[in-house]
């Protein structure tokens, strides 16, 4: 997701929030110096450059940093696409020829058994 930052609410346009890339973060999480984050998601358009980040929102699908790209445009990337969070065991492990997640197979079971409950609620009986 991409915007302009005419199209930023003003207070985020005249004080960006530094506090998603600048605070002391956890254990597992490397601190960035001068709040510059690289996006090491291997199929992004921006992939392997480094980008300030100008602030962190949050929305249905999860936290999500704002890196700005040049004067007038801002990124939206989930912090798992960048350097700020550590790549999951099983990628490392693989040497990044994983091309699933543990996790992310377990969350498409999850899914799917919805909405295989959710379908077979809505059929009817005699079918």
């Amino acid at each position: 997701m991409v915007w302009s930052v005419r199209s930023l609410p003003a207070t985020t346009r005249s004080a960006p929030s530094r506090a998603a890339c600048t605070s002391i973060p956890s254990a597992d999480v490397p601190i960035t110096a001068a709040g510059l984050v690289r996006i090491t998601h291997p199929f992004h358009p921006h992939s392997g450059q480094q980008f300030a980040c100008v602030g962190e929102r949050y929305n249905r699908y999860g936290r999500r940093l704002l890196l700005r790209v040049d004067d007038v445009t801002v990124c939206s990337v989930p912090p798992q696409w960048t350097d700020l969070v550590a790549p999951a065991p099983e990628i490392v492990i693989g040497e990044y020829r994983a091309l699933f997640r543990v996790a992310d197979l377990l969350e498409l079971e999850r899914l799917i058994d919805q909405l295989r409950k959710r379908e077979s609620c809505k059929r009817p009986d005699n079918v």
